[in-house]
């Protein structure tokens, strides 16, 4: 199972929020240290967020982003802010690996049959935030029915693999929620990646025997309440 810790940008920071909320950034300094820190501690992929982007800002972090790509060589799984086709397109061609569809993916789902066609369905995930069962769009303050149902017309339209975000539970550090995730798993065909709760060793390997692609680490590892190189050795990752 991989192992992605998250490197989320804010106002030029790397910092973690509690349930989506911008006043509850905690700062942890220049994003490309943040990045640095978790490869030297053994991460062979990142997970990037730009939340200016996310909050309506899609050319805020540019240049950190790039100088993330470019000095870090990992595999760069990229999200927030991405409204269109060529939003998408421009950071796969910039070098990101892999880009993360959220809001786009369900007001527009075609658009991950168009980017599949282009650059190929494993270089795109979409992104499933749900909260309570429903999935959430717009920096999760609307939603828009079935999580499940989302993430079959997102495996029919083309993406290649499910992000996972538990909104109920995300940067909380009280444990994930283990029924959705398994039911997500059991639904589709495609690898899902799992985050929002996730806050020890046993959080990371009950997710890798129920079958989950990868984690996304946040709060918990910025925290200090779970080291990545304990996640590393319970997750085992293989190339």
């Amino acid at each position: 199972m991989k192992i992605f810790p998250a490197v989320d940008i804010l106002s030029g920071r790397c910092v973690q929020l509690v349930q989506g909320r911008r006043d509850t950034a905690t700062s942890f300094g220049r994003p490309i240290e943040c990045a640095l820190r978790w490869i030297n501690d053994g991460a062979r992929q990142l997970h990037v967020v730009n939340l200016d982007g996310a909050f309506g800002n899609s050319a805020a972090n540019l240049p950190l982003i790039r100088e993330i790509i470019r000095n870090t060589g990992v595999t760069i799984q990229l999200g927030g802010g991405i409204r269109s086709f060529e939003d998408a397109a421009g950071w796969l061609d910039a070098g990101v690996d892999r880009v993360i569809i959220g809001t786009l993916a369900v007001k527009d789902p075609g658009v991950l049959t168009d980017l599949a066609d282009h650059y190929g369905r494993s270089r795109i995930i979409a992104g499933v935030d749900a909260r309570g069962g429903l999935i959430t769009i717009d920096g999760w303050d609307r939603t828009e029915g079935d999580y499940i149902w989302w993430a079959r017309i997102f495996e029919e339209k083309g993406a290649g693999t499910l992000l996972y975000t538990n909104v109920d539970v995300e940067g909380l550090q009280r444990g994930i929620r283990l029924p959705p995730v398994r039911h997500l798993i059991e639904s589709v065909g495609i690898p899902v990646i799992v985050a929002g709760g996730i806050s020890s060793s046993n959080d990371v390997r009950v997710l890798k025997e129920i079958g989950a692609y990868g984690v996304v680490l946040g709060s918990a590892l910025y925290s200090g309440m779970l080291s990545l190189r304990e996640a590393l050795e319970v997750a085992d990752e293989e190339d």
